[in-house]
């Protein structure tokens, strides 16, 4: 075989491991179960409107 075929035929190998490890992670992966939302902190949540502006008038008078 010339030089142009091993390494095709190499190239080829790696690629189908990669795709192989890649469908390994993907089922591991998705072995975990269904995600989670992301707790949510009412310490930073943003006050509404309607107590900054009545916040902003009692500060002016």
């Amino acid at each position: 075989m010339d030089r142009s075929k091993v390494i095709a035929i190499i190239t080829g190998a790696i690629s189908i491991l990669l795709a192989i490890a890649y469908l390994i992670v993907v089922q591991l992966l998705d072995f975990r179960g269904e995600m989670l939302p992301a707790p949510i902190d009412t310490g930073t949540l943003i006050p509404s409107t309607r107590v900054t502006v009545v916040t902003l008038i009692t500060r002016l008078c």
